[in-house]
């Protein structure tokens, strides 16, 4: 062959070798991303079926912690809604990019479903907790009002009964201070500084109460429940009861003021505590305060 001839074509060849080459290397490049993008593809769909079924499964929680067959039957059709768009959702494949999309587009409506009734359950607990508490304040002032009214308005019941119940003390003017140790005057904006508590009260003027001495407890309750000091007990109402501070005083009849101090030796946290005064195995007066 003329060496004219061979060399256009040897160069030829070569370019289209090149160009062979170079085309196999962009398509595996291309297969491999498209392989990649295949696998987020997967997970993705995967995260999103795991979010659906976490959905169906709480909408059966909610349903266990609430009493209101209206409501349990919105979440039950919200829970259906869920389970179908899963069913779905399992059923497309993860190529198909549209249907992906719109279950991706439902997901977000049914976190923002779920998320509105996990809030108005909340209010609605909250509401219920309140109306039971009061419910049961209430019935508790009508049974001790409906006990007082069957005892005074009872064939049975004796004269001295009668004049017991005038002649119950009264602790009116309740008070609790947190006070520095050393200096009873001071006292500190919080409590959990508090090196003394002084708890003052009198004792009402009541010509029909028997004079002579009177054991007195005082009984603080923390914000926890517990009882502050805890120094011993006391009989109320057929059952013994702790108190904090006791201290006997001698009553004549006529108004009597009632200090009693506490050292603190625990710590006192924040928030609403009850002092309640007891005498003669009645409670004769409670109040609340709250320290920051």
């Amino acid at each position: 062959m003329n060496k004219k001839v061979l060399i256009p074509v040897i160069i030829i060849g070569l370019l289209l070798i090149g160009g062979v080459a170079y085309l196999s290397m962009s398509l595996q490049k291309e297969k491999q991303a498209n392989k990649e993008m295949q696998e987020l593809a997967e997970m993705d769909k995967k995260e999103m079926e795991n979010e659906y079924q976490q959905f169906a499964d709480q909408y059966s929680e909610m349903k266990t912690k609430i009493n209101n067959d209206s409501l349990v039957a919105q979440l039950t059709q919200e829970q259906l809604k869920t389970q179908e768009l899963l069913k779905e959702l399992k059923s497309v494949k993860s190529s198909d990019a549209r249907e992906i999309a719109r279950l991706k587009k439902e997901l977000a409506t049914c976190r923002a479903v779920i998320r509105s009734y996990i809030l108005e359950i909340d209010s609605l607990n909250r509401l219920n907790q309140n109306l039971t508490a009061e419910n049961t304040r209430v019935k508790g002032q009508y049974e001790e009002a409906t006990r007082q009214i069957e005892g005074l308005n009872s064939d049975k019941a004796s004269l001295s009964e009668k004049v017991a119940i005038a002649a119950q003390l009264d602790a009116t003017g309740i008070s609790m201070t947190a006070k520095k140790k050393g200096n009873a005057k001071k006292s500190v904006k919080k409590i959990k500084d508090a090196k003394l508590i002084a708890v003052n009260f009198n004792i009402s003027k009541n010509v029909t109460a028997q004079n002579g001495q009177r054991t007195l407890y005082v009984r603080v309750t923390t914000p926890a429940g517990g009882v502050m000091g805890a120094s011993g007990s006391f009989n109320y109402e057929n059952r013994s009861l702790q108190y904090s501070m006791r201290k006997t005083i001698e009553y004549t009849g006529n108004e009597t003021p009632v200090t009693m101090y506490w050292n603190v030796n625990e710590v006192l946290n924040p928030g609403t505590y009850n002092v309640s005064v007891f005498a003669d195995g009645k409670l004769i007066g409670s109040r609340n305060f709250t320290f920051k």
